[in-house]
């Protein structure tokens, strides 16, 4: 040891050391209120400004103790562009939002650290403008999703990163790629393979004969309109359980409450069909299963555009084109010009037009099922 110098740890040398920073409840409500602001953001973007949309971004009075980092704010700009070229393409398509409302409850917070992770629920309704004149009211979603937070020396809060936390990835106003699903395989060799709608607007004419199956295809309808949001206790909730989630589940469930009976067997055979809160055959929840139950059972026949499908009628999206199927919706509206609305969980929407999936996602397989 040399005389007179006093060592010290070199993480404090030249340095100011300073404690942890607290996040109290004024703290988390700004957390809340910036998360508000982005996802407010977001839907704005969707909104045709012509019929009063709010063009001013909320998360630009963010400053000082809360705020977005540099990294994440230019994340932010190209979300909000990719947004508004999404509502070009609807617009193209004879859709438009003349109003929206986004709210954002925080539902928990984790903090380690200068590192703090919340969770919150954003609650979305997008008003239809009436362009032609008979779209529903509105389209709603729910969807989830995981905010982090980074401390810097000071105790200021600055938002990195953004995680959705459902399966499916597939809120109107979302830029996460929707997840994608393993290709699966049947023991049979040889399930049927469904026929690949076209997207072609508009549709060649194929009008439901409501009665020719017995079904009850209101009773699916409003099955949906229900559960969509609110899961029913009776069955398992599979969102944020892997690819896929909890869509063909909910949608199994709605078929079934219009008049599809169970088919009991092993639920590895996509022969099989059935489900309850304590088993499920794989067709009952399985996106690719269900798709060769419904073919090889003659519940189902395949429809050449997705456009033609009409209220109870089954729509399945494969986003990369593998030839394995990623997502599955019921339909809950159809337009007198033709263009079915389709309702499903992972993320927890209603009555989305088949048009907004297209625009949203061009280069996604669309499969398309009368039942």
């Amino acid at each position: 040891m040399v005389a007179g110098v006093a060592l010290v740890p070199n993480w404090s040398a030249g340095a100011a050391v300073t404690d942890d920073p607290t996040v109290d409840p004024a703290t988390k409500a700004t957390f809340q209120r910036l998360a508000d602001a982005v996802f407010t953001d977001r839907t704005n973007a969707l909104v045709d400004q012509a019929k009063g949309g709010d063009d001013k971004q909320q998360t630009s009075g963010f400053s000082g103790r809360v705020r977005l980092s540099g990294t994440q704010s230019h994340q932010e700009s190209s979300a909000l562009a990719e947004l508004r070229g999404r509502k070009s393409r609807l617009a193209r398509l004879g859709e438009k939002y003349s109003a929206a409302s986004t709210g954002v409850t925080l539902d928990a917070t984790q903090v380690k650290g200068r590192s703090a992770k919340v969770a919150v629920t954003e609650t979305t309704t997008l008003t239809y403008e009436k362009v032609k004149g008979t779209e529903p009211k509105t389209t709603g979603f729910q969807a989830h999703h995981e905010l982090t937070f980074r401390a810097d020396r000071n105790g200021d809060w600055q938002l990195t990163g953004i995680r959705d936390t459902d399966s499916g990835y597939l809120a109107v106003n979302q830029v996460a790629k929707p997840a994608v699903a393993a290709p699966d395989t049947a023991a049979d060799d040889g399930p049927p393979e469904a026929t690949r709608a076209s997207t072609a607007w508009p549709a060649p004419a194929r009008a439901k004969n409501f009665s020719a199956t017995g079904y009850d295809y209101k009773a699916m309808v409003a099955y949906a309109k229900k559960y969509w949001s609110n899961y029913n206790a009776d069955y398992p909730d599979f969102n944020g359980h892997g690819a896929g989630g909890d869509c063909t589940n909910f949608v199994s469930q709605s078929l079934k409450a219009g008049g599809w009976k169970h088919v009991p067997g092993y639920t590895s055979d996509f022969h099989k069909w059935f489900g309850n809160s304590e088993i499920q055959s794989d067709s009952f929840v399985g996106v690719n299963e269900f798709s060769w139950f419904a073919l090889s059972s003659k519940r189902a026949t395949s429809l050449a555009n997705v456009y033609q499908a009409d209220l109870g009628d089954v729509v399945q999206m494969d986003f990369n084109r593998d030839g394995s199927k990623d997502h599955t919706m019921i339909v809950t509206y159809r337009s007198p010009q033709g263009v079915p609305y389709v309702t499903y969980h992972s993320t927890n929407t209603y009555n989305r037009s088949v048009a907004s999936l297209v625009a949203s996602y061009p280069n996604a397989a669309f499969y398309a099922y009368r039942t």
